[in-house]
């Protein structure tokens, strides 16, 4: 039954939201706009608020359902955790799209806010305080995603969740890694539009 639990979760995780949205949005490929990012920001970028917001709560949705159907599962075990990490894998790399998807950031947040809430808001709030203070939503996202992995340690403690959420934010580190070049050299596009 696990295995079938995570390839439900990547498949779910790899519907794409933000392309899907874009598109009816009227933008034909978010992929050959912009930053060229399947994710929200390039979204609301590309095809205006709305379709951002839109396409964030969908790709948070679809991590929360996918880690919440498998705690409803295996409430005790790793599964859940694992649903997670699947979910956020997916979003990365769909299988819909040639493996070209998202950073994982809303799709991750939406995967662990279930499994551990408390962490989850430390994440939340972190991303909020550094996006409004640097204008910055590729730092912000790093910042977000290290604090939620942080905290899960004290507040889950050092099992599944706290060790796949440090993972699943070291990827998204990993997957930011051109914006966080770009944040140093001062060229990385702010919210509203300057640098």
């Amino acid at each position: 039954m696990g295995a079938l639990v995570l390839i439900a979760a990547y498949l779910l995780g790899s519907i794409p939201f933000s392309y899907l949205v874009a598109r009816r949005f009227g933008v034909e490929d978010v992929r050959a706009v912009g930053s060229g990012n399947v994710g929200a920001t390039n979204v609301m970028r590309a095809a205006g608020r709305t379709a951002g917001l839109l396409a964030l709560v969908l790709d948070a949705l679809k991590g929360a359902l996918a880690a919440a159907s498998a705690q409803r599962l295996a409430p005790s075990g790793d599964l859940p955790a694992l649903a997670a990490v699947a979910a956020v894998l997916g979003h990365m790399y769909p299988v819909w799209l040639s493996f070209r998807g998202g950073k994982g950031v809303a799709t991750g947040a939406g995967a662990f806010v279930p499994l551990c809430p408390a962490a989850g808001a430390v994440g939340l709030a972190a991303f909020a305080l550094v996006a409004a203070a640097s204008r910055y939503v590729s730092l912000g996202s790093c910042v977000g995603a290290l604090a939620l992995a942080a905290a899960a340690f004290p507040f889950c403690g050092p099992g599944a969740v706290a060790w796949c959420a440090t993972g699943t934010a070291l990827l998204i580190v990993w997957r930011h890694r051109g914006n966080l070049d770009r944040v140093l050299r001062g060229t990385e596009r702010r919210l509203g539009g300057g640098r």
